[in-house]
């Protein structure tokens, strides 16, 4: 039988590698930056662009807590840019979503998230404030239902759903 002096060491060092582990799985929105532009592969780039939108979003909404809405609106500007840069490097190495949506599935579920934090800031924002923010979000919901199209092309020219075998 192990001693309690022997358990409570093997959990403070088991504490102290999964504290490491998870330290080391911490990035800061210009390491992730830096990862997304370094990266080559379109398809690992949209991957990324989930956790970097999310540091970036987590940014924004820092800016707006401190009313700054010009910092806020740069920052999702900037992701806006790196959306589009991803969806341009996937259609130009795969081309047809329909059929290689890896890469394309993540660009638009980053997108559908980037969607619903904007409407989370909007709500807290004035009416004159809102202005710029509702055109960022416009031009990510333009971005996202294209997406949508690209990947369920077939739905999107009005064809029937397939029906479920029987």
């Amino acid at each position: 039988m192990l001693s309690l002096a022997r358990v409570s060491a093997l959990i403070f060092i088991l504490g102290l590698v999964l504290s490491s582990v998870a330290a080391q799985q911490f990035h800061t929105t210009a390491e992730w930056r830096a990862k997304f532009t370094r990266e080559a592969d379109p398809v690992k780039k949209a991957k990324l662009l989930l956790p970097l939108g999310e540091s970036e979003f987590k940014d924004a909404d820092a800016a707006l807590a401190e009313e700054k809405l010009t910092e806020a609106l740069d920052v999702l500007q900037l992701y806006v840019a790196e959306a589009q840069e991803s969806e341009k490097a996937l259609d130009a190495k795969l081309g047809d979503p329909e059929k290689h949506s890896n890469g394309y599935r993540q660009l638009q579920i980053s997108l559908r998230e980037s969607l619903r934090r904007i409407d989370s800031m909007i709500v807290g924002l004035s009416s004159d404030d809102r202005v710029p923010f509702v055109a960022v979000r416009g031009q990510l919901d333009e971005m996202e239902r294209h997406l949508i199209e690209k990947l369920f092309p077939k739905r999107a020219a009005g064809a029937e759903p397939p029906k479920a075998k029987k």
